[in-house]
């Protein structure tokens, strides 16, 4: 029997560190002898530059416009072979303000599976998708049920967890129609107060879990300083340890649920519980420094 191909896509607020943390999970995962293709979604084209050891890799829609069409493309063109076997591919999008970057995903996508790049011998595919931006293109891996599995990038900043939320009910519009799941956050940490305790506490409200808790390291700079994930650069640093323990849980997840998004109100006040944010005093607001002084 032939074993069952993993698509998994990585969504998550800009600048939360998906593209790092999907790379340096994919190492971890190719040391451990899976197979694994990355599909950058990003118009930055920067999803695989640790594993390239590149400053960007040529995307599909760049090279498709000055070949003149994707049709006029081969696989080998846009495919590309770095750290541990890892299969790595670029959708790239538009030119910036101009037409949709999403069709590049579409695009590339589409492209991937009509020259046979998903062979039988990978174990995992991975999105790394721009943003928190879960409309239109960006949603394609969600939407058309390419990615069965979600992993939401994170940190205890309020942002994060917003854009988490909102990704939870992106996941919810297209379960139904789909085998769409969320199958876990990833807290990649930026240090904040009790922050382990806040995502498992979110991840319980979304009815997933915090699959794993990654905590920040100034070795993961230095690597990608050096245009590499910890695994190569630096394979006996305890942070490669936490990408490998992450990889090995991914591997064994069989966590995947249609996630339960919460209200706004609610994100407030488990923000309020761990003193992310303080409570609103709902009597000064909208009031100018003079009322306040005229009031007092």
């Amino acid at each position: 029997m032939a074993k069952k191909l993993r698509q998994c896509a990585i969504y998550g607020k800009g600048g939360i560190g998906k593209s790092t943390t999907t790379q340096n999970l994919v190492a971890a995962l190719a040391e451990q002898g899976q197979k694994v293709m990355i599909v950058g979604c990003d118009p930055k084209a920067d999803s695989t530059r640790l594993i390239l050891h590149a400053k960007a890799q040529n995307s599909i829609m760049q090279m498709a416009a000055d070949a003149g069409s994707v049709e006029d493309l081969e696989l080998e063109d846009v495919l590309k072979v770095g750290y541990k076997e890892i299969k790595c591919v670029e959708s790239g999008g538009p030119e910036p303000g101009v037409g949709c970057a999403g069709r590049g995903v579409i695009t590339a996508i589409n492209f991937l599976e009509e020259e046979g790049a998903y062979d039988e011998d990978l174990d995992f595919v991975f999105y790394d998708v721009l943003g928190d931006v879960v409309c239109g293109g960006f949603a394609m891996p969600i939407r058309e049920n390419k990615a069965q599995e979600i992993y939401i990038v994170c940190s205890g900043e309020m942002m994060a967890m917003y854009a988490a939320n909102n990704i939870a009910k992106g996941i919810v519009k297209y379960a139904n129609s789909g085998g769409v799941r969320l199958a876990g956050l990833i807290c990649n940490s930026r240090q904040t107060a009790r922050e382990d305790e806040l995502i498992m506490e979110l991840a319980r409200k979304l009815g997933t879990h915090m699959i794993h808790f990654v905590p920040r390291d100034n070795v993961v700079q230095r690597a990608e300083i050096r245009r590499m994930t910890v695994i190569e650069y630096e394979p006996q640093a305890k942070q490669a340890d936490e990408y490998r323990a992450l990889a090995q849980k991914i591997i064994n997840n069989k966590n995947l649920v249609i996630p339960t998004p919460i209200t706004m109100d609610e994100l407030e006040d488990l923000l309020m519980e761990f003193g992310v944010m303080e409570e609103v005093d709902e009597s000064i607001v909208g009031k100018t420094a003079s009322e306040e002084a005229l009031a007092a």
